[in-house]
């Protein structure tokens, strides 16, 4: 086996990690755990990499905190510590929750947020649950390069900080739409207030550090006895990570009930496309499992939702 890349940067600050996107004579790339980035470029499943710069030490993308009404998640944060955050466990449960199923203690030790997103599989774990609890990405780029999905724009210096909605980073499996010399910054994720609960759940294989068979993630909004906002994310259903938008109206405004459930299940199974998997399962398994790990999530977060 030859080099799996030329050069190898470790920038200081987000500038400077920038220009050495930018900058490179070759095909770059940020690393930071390389838990998944590293198996591909062994196993010759992405392009050769020239340059590959390591963001793991750069301020930005390593903070985990608080700002106003809302988390942010640097994109360098491992799994352990969103795990190990009382600020995540308390506001953003369903995160807390997936984190804890990414691979084992090793893995979660170095596999980073941004990384579980960058990959673009649609079932990976840390998306589905960022997707339920209503989270934005914030994508750097220098100020030469304007991303045309931007919702609000910040400029800092040399630096353009742009809000972008999750599922915008998607292209398809294993393609994101992050742009030559972007970077993936980090999360913001709304705290959950009064009367707000998330859950996450999933089913593996036996093993237990395979990529999940299904998985699903809730994160709910209600008043008394009565639902008033929902958010369902499950994967794999299609070639991205899937928002349950016809599950999520059919409980929208209504108590959570038999009857109730059961509707949203069959809008679920009517807006999912699931595939058969030799290695993992088959759609109709898949099928079945939607329908529990729907109950199973939003009854959990219906009771975290005090």
């Amino acid at each position: 086996m030859g080099f799996l890349w030329q050069q190898y940067i470790r920038p200081a600050s987000l500038v400077e990690a920038l220009q050495a996107l930018c900058s490179a004579s070759g095909p770059a790339c940020p690393i930071a755990g390389g838990t998944d980035l590293i198996l591909d470029l062994r196993q010759g499943r992405r392009l050769p990499v020239h340059t590959l710069v390591d963001v793991s030490g750069i301020p930005e993308l390593i903070a985990l905190e608080e700002r106003g009404a809302e988390i942010f998640i640097g994109a360098a944060v491992p799994h352990n510590r969103i795990i190990n955050s009382p600020l995540v466990y308390q506001y953003a449960r369903a995160l807390a929750e997936a984190c804890d199923l990414i691979g084992g203690p090793q893995v979660r030790n170095v596999a980073t947020l941004g990384g579980n997103v960058a990959h673009a599989l649609p079932a990976a774990d840390g998306a589905i649950a960022l997707l339920a609890l209503d989270a934005f990405a914030v994508v750097a780029s220098l100020d030469s390069i304007q991303s045309t999905q931007a919702l609000t724009t910040s400029q800092t210096r040399d630096v353009i900080m742009t809000r972008v909605p999750l599922l915008n980073l998607y292209l398809g499996p294993g393609k994101t739409a992050l742009k030559t010399g972007q970077l993936l910054v980090g999360f913001y994720l709304p705290l959950a207030a009064r009367g707000q609960g998330s859950a996450f759940t999933r089913v593996m294989r036996a093993q237990g550090v395979a990529l999940p068979v299904l998985n699903l993630a809730v994160g709910l909004s209600r008043e008394q006895t009565i639902i008033t906002d929902l958010r369902i994310a499950i994967g794999p259903a299609g070639p991205i990570p899937l928002r349950a938008h016809a599950a999520e109206a059919v409980l929208r405004g209504r108590p959570l009930t038999s009857e109730s459930m059961a509707e949203s299940e069959t809008a679920l199974l009517a807006e999912t496309h699931f595939r058969t998997s030799p290695q993992r399962a088959t759609a109709g398994y898949r099928q079945h499992l939607a329908g529990k790990l729907l109950a199973e999530a939003l009854y959990t977060a219906w009771e975290r939702a005090v």
